[in-house]
């Protein structure tokens, strides 16, 4: 045994609990089967036995040996004991010549009886009840047994010819099954080593028409597709972090370096500090952008939902950015209806929407028009922020939601602006969308389409 491969042993560690499985069930059915046709045999009897001993108890003595003489000469297959005996146990009338020293209680029992009309077979075996009569007298009422045996043997040698086979067959099937079921768990086992070993794109084979293990392999390989996309993301952010603060890093190592080499007075040692300092805090922007947009994607704020006013949280919107539009010489216009509630987090709403305002702010025409709006399409609130620039190319508009995408421009910031935008929206269930033309962003609210 132990020389079988680890595979051999699974098949058979499965075959065998299988099949021991079925042979048990098959066993146990036999025996109740069998138990039941000979109890059934029994309660039938047992029930003529009380008809009987009601019956001719009811009746007067001279009446009661007269019903027990019918009785018999309507057994025509002779197969019925009937006799009535004195308290003392002496025959009055029926064709039992005594009444068995083993039937003696009222509950019936399987006794050797001595028949009196069965010419040449002076005992035999029956199932007997005895039961008392009024005036003292008791009554023996019994079945031959011959018929019965017989037909227990007929169900004991159909119980053989069908329990063999069926054995054969429980023992053939659980060898089947248990190789199915050891070649799956060898699937399973073969992808997890696969997946350890950094070998994230195997999957496990689907049919067609999958059966339960196969759905389970479907739901696996969903799960393993998420977990290749989580550790791309993770991946992508750290060459992305990697990429977009060398940069900065080397042109801040550079600046300093120049200030300490070139500088001569304090004032140009505090000019170089703050030139430093404003680097380095662009840098912190970075850095706390990727760790907001990542607790956003891990849902870790959902604790802190409530039923947030979307009119009133775009009016304060509008209030926040008026006096920056007014600076920059934008028509920042707001067009406002009431609309239902939503649950959410304001403060990260509000955010979404800030970066949506500032978006249209920077990219439109310098003295354009910019304008919010909230509307109700149905059931689900749609909020808007349109400007006069030419928008997001139909052949960006899947990559400007990326960390740190730019766009052909380069413009100012860390190209994550949308980034944000839309792991808020996903938190609360909401879809970011893009005009068909212009430059119209939408954040549409739970249910919408997209």
């Amino acid at each position: 045994m132990s020389s079988l491969s680890p595979r051999a042993l699974a098949t058979l560690r499965w075959g065998g609990a299988i099949a021991a499985m079925l042979v048990g069930q098959s066993l146990i059915t036999a025996t109740l089967f069998w138990l039941l046709a000979a109890g059934g045999h029994q309660r039938a009897v047992e029930r003529i036995f009380a008809v009987d001993c009601s019956r001719l108890a009811a009746l007067t003595p001279p009446k009661r040996r007269t019903e027990v003489r019918a009785m018999l000469a309507r057994d025509i297959h002779r197969d019925r004991f009937i006799g009535l005996f004195t308290p003392s146990g002496a025959p009055i009338e029926g064709n039992v010549a005594r009444l068995p020293v083993t039937a003696t209680g009222t509950a019936s029992v399987i006794a050797t009886v001595e028949p009196t009309e069965l010419p040449g077979k002076d005992s035999d075996v029956a199932r007997l009840a005895v039961c008392a009569m009024p005036n003292g007298t008791r009554l023996l009422t019994g079945v031959d047994l011959d018929d019965a045996e017989e037909a227990l043997r007929v169900v004991e040698r159909s119980l053989m010819f069908g329990l063999l086979p069926g054995l054969l067959l429980a023992v053939g099937f659980g060898l089947v099954a248990g190789r199915r079921a050891a070649k799956q768990v060898d699937a399973v086992r073969s992808l997890t080593e696969h997946i350890v070993a950094g070998h994230l794109h195997q999957r496990l084979a689907v049919e067609a028409h999958p059966d339960s293990f196969g759905v389970l392999c479907a739901h696996i390989n969903a799960m393993l597709d998420r977990v290749q996309s989580l550790v791309a993301d993770v991946r992508g952010v750290g060459d992305d972090i990697a990429h977009q603060l060398r940069t900065p890093l080397t042109r801040l190592r550079a600046r300093i370096e120049r200030s300490l080499r070139e500088a001569t007075d304090p004032t140009a040692f505090a000019m170089a500090g703050d030139a430093a300092l404003a680097e380095i805090d662009q840098l912190l922007g970075i850095v706390a952008a990727l760790l907001r947009i990542r607790e956003l994607a891990d849902h870790a704020r959902r604790s802190r939902f409530a039923p947030v006013d979307l009119a009133r949280l775009v009016e304060d919107a509008c209030d926040l950015y008026r006096p920056i539009a007014e600076d920059r010489g934008i028509d920042l216009v707001c067009d406002i209806e009431p609309v239902i509630a939503v649950d959410g987090d304001a403060s990260l709403l509000i955010e979404a929407v800030a970066n949506l305002l500032d978006n249209a702010m920077k990219f439109g025409p310098a003295g354009g028009r910019v304008v919010l709006s909230l509307r109700q399409e149905g059931d689900v609130p749609v909020i808007t922020v349109t400007d006069d620039g030419p928008g997001v190319p139909a052949a960006e508009r899947s990559l400007v939601t990326q960390r740190f995408y730019r766009g052909a421009h380069d413009y100012a910031g860390a190209g994550l602006g949308l980034s944000l935008v839309k792991a808020i929206g996903d938190l609360h269930g909401f879809t970011l969308r893009f005009a068909g033309q212009g430059s119209a962003v939408a954040l549409v609210g739970p249910g919408g389409e997209f």
